[in-house]
C-alpha cells in the first residue's frame, strides 16, 4: 500500500512560483513512475509531468514545458513539482500519483487510470 501526501499549494499572482511536494510512505520508494496531474473545475484530470524513477526520464505536458520541473529525492521519498511563471490557467487541484506496476511503460504517462495510487490533492490558485 502506498500513501501519498501533497503539500505546497497556495494562492499566487500570475508570474509567481510555487513548489509542490509529495511524500510517499507505506512502500519503498521504488514506484515505476511518479506523476503530477491537475484538475480544474468542470474539466477532466490532465497529466502535468511525470518522472520514471529508475532512469530519471521526465515528461511534461506542452502547456507547462519550460515553466515546470519535476524532480525526486529518493532519500526523502519525496516528489517535487517546481512551478514558475504561473498563469491563471494553471489554477487547479494538483494531485500526486504513483504507478507501481509499470502500466506507464514506454513513456505512456498521460493516462490517469494507469496510476494506482493518488494523494488527496493540493489547491493551486493563480490570480491575474
Amino acid at each position: 500500500q502506498v500513501q501519498l501526501v501533497e503539500s505546497g499549494g497556495g494562492s499566487v499572482q500570475a508570474g509567481g512560483s510555487l513548489r509542490l511536494s509529495c511524500v510517499a510512505s507505506g512502500y519503498t520508494y521504488s514506484s515505476y513512475c511518479m506523476g503530477w496531474f491537475r484538475q480544474a473545475p468542470g474539466k477532466e484530470r490532465e497529466g502535468v509531468a511525470a518522472i520514471y524513477t529508475g532512469g530519471g526520464s521526465t515528461y511534461y505536458a506542452d502547456s507547462v514545458k519550460g515553466r515546470f520541473t519535476i524532480s525526486q529525492d529518493n532519500a526523502k521519498n519525496t516528489l517535487y513539482l517546481q512551478m514558475n511563471s504561473l498563469k491563471p490557467e494553471d489554477t487547479a487541484m494538483y494531485y500526486c500519483a504513483a504507478d507501481v506496476l509499470g502500466a506507464t511503460y514506454g513513456g505512456r504517462w498521460g493516462k490517469s487510470s494507469d496510476f494506482g495510487y493518488w494523494g488527496q490533492g493540493t489547491q493551486v490558485t493563480v490570480s491575474s
